[in-house]
């Protein structure tokens, strides 16, 4: 009888060991527009089911993502008047910067 609790609790003690490592890790790999996304300093609009999204930080930087199909489109405008664009459609990768 010693054994089988014995056996149970290190089986308790290995899984939950397992599960709390598996959620701190899953935690560190947020993505930047998910950090961005809970930052409280910062607006954002979710629009479409999630197919569109505008963050605005209080730097004044404005980034907006946009889901067409299999193309997503991200535009940053900066504080400082600068822009970049990344165009992603299948494959194929574009960006463009403008200072």
């Amino acid at each position: 009888m010693k054994g089988i609790i014995r056996n149970l609790g290190i089986v308790l003690f290995l899984s939950l060991a397992f599960v709390s490592c598996r959620n701190a890790a899953n935690e560190e790999e947020k993505s930047e527009v998910e950090q961005m996304m809970e930052d409280p300093n910062n607006e954002v609009k979710v629009k479409d089911g999630g197919d569109k999204i505008k963050i605005e930080t209080p730097e004044g930087d404005e980034i907006k993502i946009k889901k067409d199909e299999d193309e997503y489109k991200k535009k940053v405008d900066r504080a400082d008047g600068s822009e970049s664009k990344v165009k992603i459609d299948g494959d194929e990768v574009k960006v463009k910067t403008d200072n």
